[in-house]
Parts: C-alpha cells; structure tokens; sequence
C-alpha cells in the first residue's frame, strides 16, 4: 500500500484497477497451463519436457525464489511486530515461534492449510469491514480528487506493485495435482476479484484518512487506519485486532510457500 501510494499518489487506486485488467490475460495463460499439463505434478511435466537435470535446475531456482519470497514476508513481520507491539522482544524469540507454527501446519496437509486458511480469512474479512464502518465518519472521500493530477504516468508505474502480487497465482500451478475438480478462467477471477477488493478496501481508506500525502509516509497504513478507529466516547484503541489480521495473513502465506518447497524436493 506504502509503494502505491508513494508513486501514484491519490490515483493510487486507479493502480489497482489497471493492474487487475493487465492481470486477466495472465489468468488465460495459467488456465492454459493447466489443461496443457492436464493438472498432472507440474515438477514431474517439467522433467518429462525439459529432461533430469535441465528440470532440476528450473525446480530448484524455482524453490529457492520461494524461500526467497518467504524469507521477506518473515522479516517484514517480524519488523512490524517489534515496530507496534514489542519493542523489547529480541527478534530471535518471535521468529522460532513463529517459524514452530508454521511448520506445524505445513507437516499436515493441503487439505488441512485450505481448511485453517478458510477459518482464518473469515475473521480478517469479517475484522476488514468492521474497520471500514467504524471509520467511516472520518473518512473524507473529497481527497480522492482531482482525479488524475500528474496525468496516466503515475498510475501506470503503480501498478507494478499490486500486479507483482496478484501475478502469484500462477502458484496455483504448483498445487494442481492437489485440487479437486478442473480449475477454470472464471476460479481465478473470482480470486483476482478478492484481492482487488482487499486491496481497494486499505488503500482508499488511508487515502480518505489521512489524506495522500501524509498517508505515503506512513510505513504501515492499514495499522494507522486501526489506530484512530474508536466506537464512541469510551472505547478506542482497537489497534490489537490489526494483529490477528497482520499474523493470520503472513502465517498462511509463509506456510503455503513453504509448503510448496516441500512439494518441489519431494
């Protein structure tokens, strides 16, 4: 939210829409793939097309960009938490048990992670529109304008950071021997559709919050929108809920590209 907001501004979401709309012809690509490979273990194709070890070369890079991936969203978790919550708790201490926890999770199953990733995402949404409600009377939707100040160039180069993070789907690839049933065009819009609307829902609201600029400054804006939420006069401080949000969040999808690790080494 930070990076679309630095570079486009109050156009931010505009950056949004465009790298959804960018995004559908990479959804036909990976439905593509699928009836290609016909949703055989996309490690076992890869070896049959490319031989052994050309095969192994391209799954290892491939697992090692995902630690990579895994690695980052760890750190940046664990920054936020000594960030807002616990200054005084050596990093070191956070991370074995959170790093305990997840492997917990990714020893089970494909079927156990979709089922804790369901039970948890009902609470993040549910947490979502209740943080959008409760702001509303501070929300000034006036600072959306003027729409398109700088012109198109700003939006365009904004888009790179949430079509970065949709373009992940294609992780989906790595877990079709595991789904039931044939995954088709309208599956992954669907879940574009969500994450549009996840994404949309936080950065209008830093946006209307705090205004364009001083919300680009800001490192963690969805925090700050838990910061000034109050529900009259007596209770306010509702920040804490953002950490559910924040660690079911960064725990499925470390879990998940871990999992997938797993599944490439065999």
């Amino acid at each position: 939210i930070s990076s679309i907001l630095s570079v486009s501004g109050r156009d931010g979401w505009m950056a949004v829409l465009l790298a959804a709309i960018l995004l559908l012809p990479w959804l036909l690509l990976i439905v593509v793939i699928h009836k290609k490979t016909k949703q055989k273990p996309i490690d076992q194709w890869i070896k049959q097309k490319f031989g052994r070890i050309f095969g192994n070369i391209i799954l290892y890079f491939t697992a090692l960009f995902l630690i990579v991936l895994a690695a980052f969203t760890m750190r940046e978790t664990l920054l936020w938490i000594n960030t807002t919550f616990l200054p005084r708790t050596p990093s070191l201490v956070l991370f074995v048990i959170f790093f305990i926890t997840i492997i917990l999770l990714i020893s089970t199953s494909i079927e156990t992670i979709a089922i804790v990733n369901v039970l948890v995402l009902f609470g993040v949404i549910v947490l979502g529109f209740f943080i959008a409600i409760v702001n509303i009377p501070i929300k000034d939707y006036s600072l959306l304008r003027p729409f398109l100040e700088h012109g198109i160039s700003p939006v365009i180069a904004g888009s790179i950071y949430p079509a970065a993070a949709y373009a992940e789907l294609l992780l989906f690839v790595f877990l079709q021997h595991r789904i039931h049933g044939q995954l088709k065009f309208r599956h992954y819009a669907i879940m574009l559709f969500l994450l549009v609307g996840l994404t949309l829902g936080t950065l209008l609201g830093a946006i209307t919050e705090f205004g364009p600029t001083e919300a680009a400054k800001q490192r963690y804006p969805a925090f700050e929108e838990w910061g000034v939420a109050t529900i009259g006069r007596f209770i306010e401080h509702l920040d804490f809920l953002s950490f559910y949000q924040w660690l079911t969040g960064a725990f499925i999808r470390i879990g998940i590209l871990l999992y997938l690790v797993i599944q490439i080494f065999n």
